[in-house]
């Protein structure tokens, strides 16, 4: 498959998506039957999730030793670390704010005026996986073979930066071969990677029909105004993310959009952040981003910055206050900022990661945790909007900090737009710029 068609295979297979599962919802004559059909399709997106997880943590290893070991020094890895926590904390910051002051501008939940929940209603969301001490506990793996079997992502970042760390410190001598095997894995599974990414339309398609063929359209009706409010408040901040890019990348910003519209499209369709993460990578390198900064920001963006999530924590817990008819002062909202932006921080790995985050925070304010019942039958097309927008503020920050570094080269061009390959080298032009 040519990259470049990509985009163009995807929105074809999610509006075959939306045809199909229509069709099947309407036609399906009780919900049982429907739902019976939704699981059959969604197989698709299940396999392809899951050639996903098989490459995503081998991915991240080797791409993330790799640039850490590349970059010579601690100092460096220090210096480009800072900037890129100093984004991820910035984008966070007005990721919540946007949020509050959009709930309360557009109050989805007003006028419902719901009766409060019984005290025993559950939502049977784990919260205590957010408490502070087994967060920084969980952080740290008790081995890696077990950070690897089961996609702990933020485990095998640390692990990697303990490893790479390591071996930027030998790279001259016994650990020259390790590296270069590592490099080595790098590369091979950047080309696994496209084999994955070939599958992407099948399993957008399942997804997306599996979805309607369960909930119907009708879904998007009954609870239009919310998701109408979060969509619109997420592309505020896509306009926010995109001026701080501005800032600092010029006109490339827009260059930068135009070459990450088939891992969005993925992330969107699939609401899946790592469904996207290695088609990332290669659009960026692509962008002319050096990988030795790809592969050490990316990684971290993943762990600590997720826009669209953020955004949905503040989002969320005041439509449920406004839902029940309870009032929250300034007062109690800045300080439910602070709490989201602390909390938030922990949310990579954890299962729904978004609505454990805010059913953990309700209670603090006096909010019933039940209240994200509300919002569990659409969801999913509430973290379809969420996933995109973790993925194009992954990609601006990523660019920003290679910016700031001046480390962005040449464009590379896609396998379609290459002429033939060279025949004294033997090597395509776009291999020979990635140094290959």
């Amino acid at each position: 498959m040519k990259l470049n068609r990509l985009p163009t295979l995807i929105f074809i297979a999610m509006l075959l998506g939306v045809l199909v599962g229509t069709a099947a919802h309407n036609m399906a004559p009780d919900a049982a039957t429907a739902k019976s059909i939704a699981d059959h399709l969604s197989i698709l997106t299940d396999v392809f999730l899951r050639m996903i997880k098989m490459i995503i943590g081998p991915l991240v290893f080797a791409t993330l030793v790799a640039g850490i070991a590349s970059m010579g020094d601690g100092r460096a890895v220090g210096r480009i670390g800072l900037k890129a926590m100093m984004w991820f904390i910035g984008a966070s910051i007005t990721s919540l704010l946007l949020g509050l002051v959009m709930a309360n501008l557009l109050e989805p939940g007003h006028g419902m005026n719901l009766p409060l929940p019984p005290a025993d209603a559950a939502s049977n969301l784990k919260t205590g996986a957010l408490n502070l001490r087994d967060f920084i506990a969980h952080m740290f793996p008790k081995s890696f073979v077990e950070a690897m079997a089961h996609n702990e992502i933020l485990q095998i970042v640390v692990f990697s930066l303990f490893f790479g760390f390591a071996l930027g410190t030998v790279k001259d001598g016994v650990g020259k071969p390790v590296l270069q095997g590592i490099e080595g894995l790098a590369t091979v599974m950047l080309k696994v990677t496209n084999y994955v990414m070939a599958f992407a339309p099948v399993g957008v398609f399942g997804a997306i029909a599996a979805v309607i063929t369960a909930q119907g359209l009708g879904v998007l009706v009954v609870y239009a105004k919310l998701i109408g409010s979060l969509y619109l408040a997420l592309a505020l901040l896509w306009v926010a993310l995109i001026a701080g890019g501005y800032f600092f990348l010029g006109r490339d910003v827009f260059r930068l959009l135009k070459q990450m519209r088939a891992p969005l499209m993925i992330g969107f369709a699939t609401a899946s952040s790592e469904s996207a993460y290695p088609k990332v990578i290669d659009q960026l390198t692509r962008f002319g981003v050096k990988e030795r900064i790809t592969n050490f920001v990316l990684p971290l963006g993943y762990s600590f910055n997720l826009d669209g999530s953020i955004m949905y924590t503040s989002f969320a817990a005041l439509f449920v206050a406004q839902v029940y008819g309870i009032e929250l002062s300034l007062t109690q909202q800045i300080t439910m900022l602070l709490v989201l932006l602390v909390t938030s921080k922990g949310i990579a790995g954890v299962p729904r990661a978004s609505l454990v985050v805010v059913a953990a925070v309700l209670p603090m304010f006096g909010l019933p945790e039940a209240g994200i019942l509300l919002v569990l039958g659409i969801d999913h097309v509430l973290d379809m909007g969420r996933t995109v927008t973790n993925v194009l503020g992954n990609a601006i920050a990523t660019a920003v900090v290679a910016k700031s570094e001046d480390a962005i080269g040449a464009p590379v061009p896609s396998e379609e737009d290459e002429p033939a390959a060279d025949t004294t080298t033997g090597l395509a032009p776009a291999q020979v710029l990635a140094g290959k």
